[in-house]
């Protein structure tokens, strides 16, 4: 399954959870800025891979989009989980994190044509397509 905001159209864009997101910037108009969370189940085996197509092609396309919405981009590795439950679910090894000055610019970029060539390659590296996605905003 592809996930809206990464790749193709689904019903998973549509999940929402209590994560905090960076404060909107005061003088943009009341926008709030969003998030996007997606837990990834990247294959072991492919790890490097995974990480060499984030760094060399996935986020130079995302950062290109600075000044048309983008605002901060990461691929954080879970390490442990300290405190409550559940946990991330078996497998799952990555948190992706992307930031937006509103989810209509991310709409623009997820709909680019850019986009919708290095996503893939991250994609690509999962063992399981069907993700979590959590899109928040600030309040």
């Amino acid at each position: 399954m592809k996930v809206l905001g990464l790749g193709g159209l689904s019903l998973a864009s549509l999940r929402a959870g209590p994560v905090l997101a960076a404060p909107s910037k005061a003088g943009d108009g009341g926008r709030k800025q969003i998030v996007l969370y997606c837990d990834l189940a990247v294959d072991p085996a492919r790890e490097q891979e995974m990480l060499d197509h984030y760094h060399r092609h996935f986020r130079p396309a995302a950062e290109s989009f600075r000044g048309r919405g983008f605002v901060d981009l990461k691929m954080l590795r879970i390490r442990s989980v300290i405190q409550g439950r559940p946990a991330p679910a078996h497998g799952i090894n990555y948190r992706f994190q992307l930031t937006y000055e509103s989810e209509a610019q991310r709409q623009v970029w997820i709909h680019s044509a850019l986009h919708q060539k290095v996503w893939p390659l991250i994609e690509n590296t999962l063992l399981n397509k069907d993700y979590l996605v959590l899109l928040t905003e600030a309040v």
